[in-house]
């Protein structure tokens, strides 16, 4: 494994309200940021397949809005994601959180509240790609972690994978 970048923050998992899951992603660090900063792409891989996703806005900034919804069919599409992004450092660090709507108005969302980083870091085979989602309370951890997280979240970044693997490096 790389070592830390020491600019980047290191915020100590806690088991007890944290769930994460780590990567490899055989592609360069800028193929997959692409990935996640073009909305025709991020709608390819963002929810678990065949679910079908729409992005409404991504806003790949401090302080932008992350809306995106989710349809089983392709053709009626129903909100899923109302976030707004905290910290973005372009090609190394997302990170957004569901508690605040992307208008900036406190939320409550179903099924459970939660603030994701993700972070991307030069690897020898690629990029070493993490994803660590906390949580304020240990029973809304419990709760997403009993939903499905490592399936859900895994099976997103096999379809991120799958994706920027295929792609030629931007």
């Amino acid at each position: 494994m790389n070592p830390v970048n020491p600019a980047d923050p290191v915020i100590p998992l806690n088991p007890d309200l944290d769930l994460s899951l780590e990567r490899i992603i055989r592609a360069p660090r800028a193929t997959v940021w692409s990935a996640w900063a073009e909305p025709s792409r991020l709608e390819r891989w963002w929810l678990p397949a065949p679910m079908r996703c729409r992005v409404d806005q991504l806003e790949l900034r401090p302080g932008g809005g992350f809306v995106t919804r989710m349809s089983d069919d392709g053709t009626a599409f129903v909100p899923h994601l109302d976030a707004c992004f905290l910290a973005v450092d372009e090609g190394r660090r997302i990170v957004f959180t569901n508690a605040i709507d992307s208008t900036w108005r406190p939320a409550d969302p179903a099924p459970v509240t939660m603030t994701a980083t993700i972070t991307l870091h030069d690897h020898p085979d690629g990029t070493d790609y993490r994803m660590l989602v906390r949580h304020g309370d240990p029973g809304s951890r419990a709760r997403h972690d009993k939903l499905g997280f490592a399936d859900g979240w895994g099976t997103v970044a096999g379809q991120l994978a799958a994706l920027v693997e295929g792609m030629a490096p931007r």
